[in-house]
């Protein structure tokens, strides 16, 4: 099993690195890029984060438009996993789908409502 690490960004730009137990990471299974969780998935109590995106465990970034959680290369003209030099340009690339299965390595969230800083479970 890979270890999963949550990446927590705060509104005022900071950002907190954290391991996730094997015991939280099943509940975040089955979970899209986009969908609201509570804190205390990650251990914060009293807040609510959202997925933002992540990577898989070889490093090919999630992407929300792809759905699923395989891994495949398709023909990308920008966004999330490439960024053309020149306009039209286009390139296979491999991604990640936009739902969290046992490949993935890390998963961005940010805060949306409350503060970690406020929540009394801090990191466990």
């Amino acid at each position: 099993m890979v270890t999963m690490r949550a990446v927590v960004s705060t509104k005022d730009g900071k950002s907190k690195q954290i391991e996730i137990p094997e015991d939280r990471q099943n509940s975040l299974y089955g979970k899209k890029i986009g969908d609201t969780l509570d804190g205390s998935v990650l251990g914060f109590q009293g807040i609510k984060i959202k997925i933002t995106g992540g990577s898989d465990k070889d490093g090919f970034p999630m992407r929300p438009d792809f759905p699923g959680m395989r891994r495949k290369r398709i023909l990308l003209t920008g966004g999330v996993g490439f960024k053309p030099a020149r306009e039209g340009l286009r390139k296979k690339k491999n991604i990640r789908g936009n739902t969290i299965s046992n490949d993935i390595s890390q998963v961005n969230f940010i805060v949306v409502e409350g503060t970690i800083e406020e929540s009394k479970g801090e990191n466990q």
